[in-house]
């Protein structure tokens, strides 16, 4: 009958303790079954499950290596029942749920745990994703690091409601200052290969449209119905067309002047230049303008741009744009075709956007991102970021801050 031991050994990590447990383990005639280890602060932790199909001494020899190797080793028998459990439950799908925010207070961890518990899910590796924040409380790692602290959970339990975990975080982040993203976990999580932008808010931290009225003196009375717009209170086409024709007679070059002055988002160059590098597609797909997204392509390397084309006769804004309008329903269907043309599943894709525009295309994509969005958005879609730059994408496709610092040469 097989004997089954769980082996842990902590101590001080130092090179040869891996060699000398395995070469104890092996003169016992153990089979490895399962094992992990981890070092934190110079600490070793491992642990492994093995069986034992005959007797031996097992845990002399292990006793042995520990003084030798300088561990601490014990030796704990594993039931059949526990066995068995412990088979069930890695079966069982596996959740991710990942933490940002500027820094992470403690008591997030209980209040997680406790959400988690009430789910019915086992937390079963927790590691950190940011770089390791620097004693003198400045930014952790190279110049090129994502803001902020970001840590990922693996949660594993039986058949979980979404929707309803998800809504218990989000409530429980906004109480925190927190964002907390929970995504299923698949072999596309690390393999997307499309990344869609929305515009406005979004890439830049304005919106075109209101600067365009404000420069035409109509400011207040485009940004009040581009508010409406976006929380998802009117019809973005009747909408669309209402703040449009406010801006007939408008000069074009003061096009020019706002496009040379965008506020970029934080964190979208550095976002982009990762993104080419992985060698994702990225496009932006926006209910404003061509004239500015493709300013933004030129400056940031988009690959390809759809948006509205603004309608200019005798160097004057006519009120119009080109039909048909980039609207909700036409941002989903043109990520659709991207990844078909690209021949992509719709799981490799990834949208972001922060307005009532965006949901239709957040549903569509393999992971939509509300990106510091308006009440309504990100209660309807599944993840969102708040308290963070635009490079935390990275966090969410499960990219480490070691991942992407570029070796010096």
């Amino acid at each position: 009958m097989t004997r089954r031991l769980l082996i842990r050994a902590t101590g001080t990590a130092r090179p040869g303790q891996l060699a000398g447990l395995g070469k104890a383990l092996a003169a016992s005639g153990a089979r490895l079954l399962d094992i992990n280890q981890s070092v934190t602060f110079g600490i070793l932790s491992l642990e492994a499950l093995v069986g034992l199909a005959h007797e031996s001494d097992l845990e002399g020899a292990l006793a042995t290596a520990g003084d030798a190797l300088g561990l601490d080793i014990q030796a704990i028998q594993v039931s059949a029942e526990d066995y068995q459990r412990w088979s069930a439950t890695a079966s069982q799908p596996r959740l991710i749920l990942t933490l940002l925010a500027p820094h992470l207070p403690a008591g997030i961890l209980a209040e997680v745990g406790a959400l988690t518990a009430e789910h019915g899910l086992t937390v079963e590796l927790i590691h950190r994703l940011s770089g390791r924040e620097p004693l003198d409380g400045g930014v952790p790692g190279e110049h090129d690091a994502i803001q902020g602290a970001c840590v990922e959970c693996w949660l594993r339990g039986e058949e979980v409601d979404l929707d309803a975990l998800r809504e218990k975080a989000l409530a429980l982040g906004a109480m925190h200052g927190v964002d907390i993203a929970i995504q299923e976990d698949s072999i596309w999580r690390r393999h997307r290969r499309l990344v869609c932008f929305d515009m406005d808010s979004t890439l830049i931290q304005t919106e075109v449209i209101d600067e365009l009225a404000r420069r035409h003196g109509v400011g207040d009375e485009v940004a009040a119905v581009t508010e409406r717009a976006m929380r998802g209170e009117l019809d973005f086409q009747q909408s669309f067309r209402e703040r449009m024709a406010k801006l007939r007679g408008l000069d074009e070059a003061v096009l020019a002047e706002i496009a040379e002055s965008l506020p970029l988002m934080d964190g979208v160059e550095r976002l982009m230049r990762q993104l080419k590098r992985l060698g994702y597609r990225t496009a932006i797909l926006s209910g404003g303008f061509t004239y500015f997204a493709r300013h933004l392509q030129e400056t940031l390397g988009f690959d390809e741009v759809h948006a509205n084309e603004l309608l200019i006769e005798n160097g004057k804004v006519t009120g119009e744009v080109r039909e048909p309008i980039l609207d909700a329903d036409r941002k989903a269907e043109l990520l659709r075709q991207i990844a078909e043309r690209e021949g992509l599943s719709m799981e490799q894709t990834i949208a972001v956007g922060d307005g009532a525009n965006d949901l239709k295309m957040l549903a569509a994509a393999g992971l939509g991102i509300a990106f510091r969005a308006k009440p309504l958005v990100r209660q309807q879609a599944s993840h969102s970021i708040s308290t963070l730059g635009l490079d935390a994408v990275l966090y969410l496709i499960g990219y480490r801050q070691g991942d992407l610092e570029e070796p010096s040469r």
